[in-house]
């Protein structure tokens, strides 16, 4: 048995997992995780979800081992959020019709949910303007 830390994109699969979890429990619907537009300096989504009175909704997972450095939320940056407006844009040029959409962020700072943290959930966390 290793007792080695687990990579960084270990810990970002774990933190969506459990992202993941959190929201269906909330009664969202899972459609994609990890879109990204094609080449070099696109966009990543990390969870496509559908709410249920219909609308799209396009979530930032961030977790952070503490709050040191302005924490999980402060982490997303202005750059960041313009890569996930292109990234939503592109995937929502290949739907039949546009429906209502949001970005919503799901930050935990310090252990996960199943370690004994929590999640908070920031609907509407920014917007596409």
């Amino acid at each position: 048995m290793s007792n080695t830390a687990p990579t960084t994109r270990q810990s970002g699969q774990q933190a969506e997992d459990s992202a993941i979890a959190w929201l269906q429990h909330q009664g969202l619907v899972l459609l994609q995780r990890n879109f990204r537009t094609p080449g070099r300096g696109g966009g990543e989504i990390d969870l496509i979800m559908r709410a249920a009175d219909g609308t799209l909704v396009f979530v930032e997972v961030r977790h952070r081992a503490d709050a040191r450095h302005g924490g999980a939320a402060a982490s997303i940056s202005h750059g960041k959020r313009r890569r996930i407006i292109l990234a939503a844009r592109h995937y929502l040029m290949q739907q039949r019709r546009e429906p209502p959409c949001r970005f919503d962020a799901m930050v935990c700072d310090g252990p996960l949910p199943e370690q004994g943290g929590s999640w908070q959930w920031l609907q509407a966390a920014f917007d596409a303007s």
